[in-house]
C-alpha cells in the first residue's frame, strides 16, 4: 500500500467509527419504543429536518452520477435539480396535509395510513409491498456507490465488495439502535463536509484544468454545443417531452416518498415542514458543482471508460492524499445517510401493517398494537425486516451487481402509482379500497409492459407518466361504478382537505394533544 493510500484508509477508517459513534450518541436518553425509531416521536425540529430530507437528496448518485451524466449527456441531466425544486414546491402543500392525518391517527408510515383511510389492511399490505419492491434497488445503488468512491479515494487499496460491506455494517448499526433520528444526527455530519467539498470543487476544478467557469463555457459553446440542447449527447430520446414528463412525475412522486414520508412525520408541526420546503430548494444549488466537474472532464479525460468516475477521476491525480480522502467521506457519507433512511422506511412500512395487530381496519386491533409490549414487538420485527432488507441489498451488489440496480430506473414510475392511493384518497371521500388496488395494479402493468417491450419513454413521454394516467383512469371508473357510502370514510377523508378542529389544533401546535384527541377517531 502506497503511502497516499495508507493516509486515504485511515482517515477513511476513522470517519466511519466517528460515523457509528454520532449516530449511536442521538440515541442516548430516548423512548425505546416504536415511534421514536420510526419517526422520532415526531420532535424532530426545522433545523434537523431540513438535515434529513437534503441527505436524502444529495446522495451518492449526486457525487457519481451527476457527473458522470454530465460528461456522458449534457443538458438532460438538469431534470435533477428541476424535479427536486419542483417537489419541494408540492411538498408546501402535501406535507402538512399528510403530518395533520398521520399525527390525527397516529400512524407511521404510507401503509399505514392506506389501511386506515380504506379500513383495508390487505390494501396497506398491498401499498408495503409494493413500496419495497421499488425501494430495495436504491438501497443496492447506494452500497455499490459507496462501494466506488471508496475504491477510488484509497487509490484502490479497498476493494469494492469490501467497501461495500462496510457502508452495509455502518448504515445498520446506527439505525437499528437510534433509527430515524440516528440518520438525522449523521446527515448533519454528511452536510457539513458535502458543503465543503462542493464549495471546493467550485472553485479548484475550473481554476486548475481550464482557465475558469467562463473558459469552460466557452470551450462548451465551440466545442461541444451538443451536450448543451436537447437531447443532449447520445442521450436515447431525452428530449423536451421526457424532461417536462419526467420532472412532473418525479415532483409528484417524491411527495409520497416512503423516505419522504418519513421525513414529513418525524418534525414537530406542520409549519416546519412549510420552512422546510421552501429551504431546501436552495440545497439544491449545490448539484450544479457535480455537473461542471463532469463537463470539465469532457476535456481533462475525453476517453473515460467509466463517467462515474469524472470526478474522481480529476482529484485523485491532482489533489494531496488528505483532501481526496475528504472528498471521498462526503460522498461515502452520502450513500450511508440514504441507505439507512431507505432500509428504515422499509422496516417502518412492514411494522405495524404486516407485522404488527394492524392499525386502522379493525379498532380493536389498533388498541392492542398500541400496548407498550406490541409496540416493542412490532419494533423488533420491523428491525429484522430492515436487516433483512439490507442483506437483500448487499447480496445483489456483491453477487448480481446489474441486476437490481436495472430496476432503480424504474422506482419513481413504480412509486407513482401509490400517488392516488396515499394522497388523492384523502382528498377524494368516495374512493373505494377496489378502485385502489385496481388503479395501481393497472398502473404497474402499464409501466412493466412499456418497460420490458422497450418503449419507455414512448416517443419522448416518460412511461412513468402514461401508467399513472392509466391508474387515475382505473381508479375513477371503478369509484363511479361502485362509489364507497358519503358518510363512510368522510371524516378520515376530511382531515387532508378541510380539517376538523382537532386537526387544526395539532397542524397549529405541533403538541402531542391533537394527536392524543384524534387518536380514537374511526
Amino acid at each position: 500500500m502506497s503511502g497516499s493510500a495508507a493516509i486515504a484508509t485511515t482517515l477513511f477508517g476513522l470517519a466511519m467509527v466517528a460515523t457509528v459513534v454520532v449516530g449511536l450518541l442521538s440515541a442516548r436518553g430516548r423512548d425505546k419504543g416504536l415511534a421514536e425509531w420510526t419517526v422520532s416521536s415526531r420532535g424532530l425540529g426545522a433545523l434537523f429536518i431540513w438535515l434529513l430530507m437534503a441527505g436524502e437528496t444529495y446522495t451518492s448518485f449526486s457525487f457519481l452520477g451527476t457527473a458522470g451524466w454530465s460528461f456522458s449527456y449534457g443538458v438532460p441531466i438538469l431534470y435533477l435539480v428541476a424535479y427536486l425544486t419542483t417537489g419541494f414546491a408540492v411538498a408546501y402543500v402535501v406535507g402538512p396535509a399528510l403530518w395533520t392525518y398521520a399525527s390525527r391517527h397516529r400512524l407511521i408510515s404510507i401503509a399505514d395510513m392506506a389501511e386506515h383511510r380504506f379500513r383495508s389492511r390487505p390494501l396497506g399490505m398491498l401499498v408495503a409491498v409494493v413500496a419495497t419492491v421499488f425501494i430495495v434497488p436504491y438501497i443496492q445503488v447506494q452500497i455499490q456507490g459507496m462501494g466506488v468512491v471508496v475504491n477510488a479515494m484509497t487509490y484502490g487499496s479497498i476493494d469494492l465488495k469490501v467497501a461495500a460491506v462496510i457502508s452495509f455494517v455502518v448504515a445498520e448499526v446506527f439505525i437499528l439502535v437510534s433509527g430515524l433520528r440516528g440518520s438525522a444526527w449523521v446527515s448533519a455530519l454528511k452536510d457539513v463536509l458535502v458543503i465543503a467539498v462542493v464549495v471546493f470543487l467550485a472553485v479548484y476544478v475550473p481554476v486548475h484544468f481550464v482557465d475558469g467557469l467562463g473558459d469552460l463555457m466557452h470551450r462548451m459553446v465551440t466545442e461541444k454545443p451538443e451536450w448543451l440542447t436537447f437531447p443532449g449527447h447520445d442521450s436515447a430520446g431525452m428530449d423536451g417531452t421526457w424532461f417536462a414528463t419526467t420532472m412532473l412525475l418525479n415532483a409528484v412522486t417524491i411527495t409520497v416518498f416512503p423516505t419522504t414520508v418519513a421525513g414529513y412525520l418525524s418534525a414537530k408541526s406542520p409549519n416546519t415542514l412549510r420552512r422546510n420546503a421552501v429551504l431546501l430548494p436552495w440545497y439544491q444549488l449545490l448539484l450544479f458543482i457535480p455537473m461542471v466537474v463532469g463537463l470539465t472532464a469532457l476535456f481533462v479525460v475525453p476517453d473515460l471508460k467509466n463517467p462515474d468516475l469524472a470526478l474522481y477521476s480529476l482529484v485523485t491525480d491532482s489533489l494531496p492524499a488528505p483532501l481526496v480522502a475528504v472528498i471521498g467521506i462526503a460522498g461515502a457519507l452520502s450513500a450511508i445517510v440514504p441507505m439507512s433512511v431507505f432500509m428504515l422506511a422499509i422496516g417502518t412500512l412492514w411494522g405495524r401493517t404486516l407485522l404488527g395487530g394492524g392499525n386502522g381496519s379493525d379498532p380493536r386491533s389498533r388498541r392492542s398494537g398500541s400496548t407498550r409490549a406490541g409496540d416493542m414487538r412490532t419494533k423488533r420485527l420491523s428491525q429484522l425486516v430492515c436487516l433483512l432488507a439490507g442483506l437483500l441489498a448487499l447480496a445483489g451488489a456483491l453477487f448480481f451487481p446489474n441486476t437490481l440496480v436495472q430496476l432503480s430506473v424504474l422506482s419513481y414510475e413504480g412509486l407513482a402509482q401509490l400517488v392516488p392511493t396515499v394522497l388523492l384518497a384523502l382528498y377524494w371521500r368516495r374512493m373505494t379500497a377496489s378502485a385502489a388496488a385496481a388503479g395501481m395494479l393497472a398502473g404497474l402493468a402499464v409501466m412493466t409492459l412499456l418497460w420490458t417491450t422497450g418503449n419507455d419513454p414512448l416517443n419522448g413521454i416518460n412511461g412513468g407518466i402514461l401508467a399513472f394516467a392509466a391508474n387515475l383512469a382505473v381508479t375513477a371508473a371503478v369509484t363511479w361504478a361502485r362509489p364507497a357510502a358519503s358518510g363512510g370514510r368522510s371524516g378520515t377523508a376530511q382531515t387532508a382537505g378541510t380539517p376538523t378542529a382537532a386537526a387544526k389544533s395539532a397542524a397549529k401546535s405541533g403538541t402531542k394533544s391533537g394527536t392524543k384527541t384524534g387518536a380514537g377517531e374511526a
